[in-house]
């Protein structure tokens, strides 16, 4: 399998050759291009398990599309039949290809952050509880492990930063994080005075040791900018 990201940092994505017998899994809505003839099949995507996690990630999915409008299924491109396959994420930014093992320490991944992977790497929910509902993140985080390439995307440029003890992030630009780490969600410095009149929102107050990855735009912060602008 041959994987380039084209026309970055801006408007990356990801052009895909597949020889027979190999597989990409994306998000849905995510191709741009394909081959004719390049065997696609859609999948909810519960991950590795038994019927019992498939049940619950088929419920979980009915609430996050009627709630969020959200969608929590995947295509899996590819098969015995070879060919091409462009993959683009819905906003403009940057792609970022991330090599796991099953040595590598699971990946929380913000909701949206998932473009497509390879390999045997299992992607599955993850309870986010209130802190992530308050966070402006939802619910449910995705947890992705195992051995193949990741692949994810984000509003603008994607920055790697060490946390080596504590470590604090605005939640509007959170893509992905080291499972390993501990995190809640607070203010910023001020109180609830400076949360009502700083305009920062709410922070992710990391703590422990790891990788997070942050994007350089607020998708939050455009729609509040761009709320007024819009006609009534």
């Amino acid at each position: 399998m041959q994987t380039q990201i084209e026309h970055q940092p801006s408007f990356a994505w990801l052009k895909v050759q597949l020889e027979p017998g190999e597989v990409i899994q994306a998000e849905a809505g995510a191709m741009v291009t394909m081959t004719p003839g390049l065997p696609m099949e859609t999948r909810l995507n519960s991950g590795t398990g038994g019927v019992g996690r498939k049940i619950v990630a088929f419920f979980v999915a009915l609430v996050r599309k009627f709630l969020g409008g959200e969608t929590f299924f995947v295509n899996r491109f590819g098969g015995e039949g070879g060919g091409e396959v462009v993959l683009a994420p819905a906003l403009s930014g940057d792609i970022m290809r991330i090599a796991m093992t099953p040595n590598t320490p699971p990946l929380i991944i913000q909701s949206g952050a998932y473009l497509a992977s390879t390999g045997d790497i299992d992607t599955k929910l993850k309870w986010a509880g209130l802190r992530g509902l308050f966070g402006g993140e939802g619910l449910f985080f995705m947890e992705c492990s195992g051995n193949g390439e990741l692949f994810l995307n984000s509003y603008g440029g994607i920055i790697e930063v060490a946390c080596e003890g504590s470590y604090i992030v605005d939640t509007g630009h959170i893509v992905a994080f080291d499972a390993d780490l501990n995190f809640k969600v607070t203010t910023p410095g001020g109180g609830m005075l400076g949360f009502l009149g700083s305009g920062e929102g709410l922070v992710m107050e990391f703590k422990g040791q790891g990788r997070i990855w942050i994007q350089s735009r607020n998708l939050s912060a455009l729609v509040s900018w761009v709320s007024p602008m819009l006609p009534t």
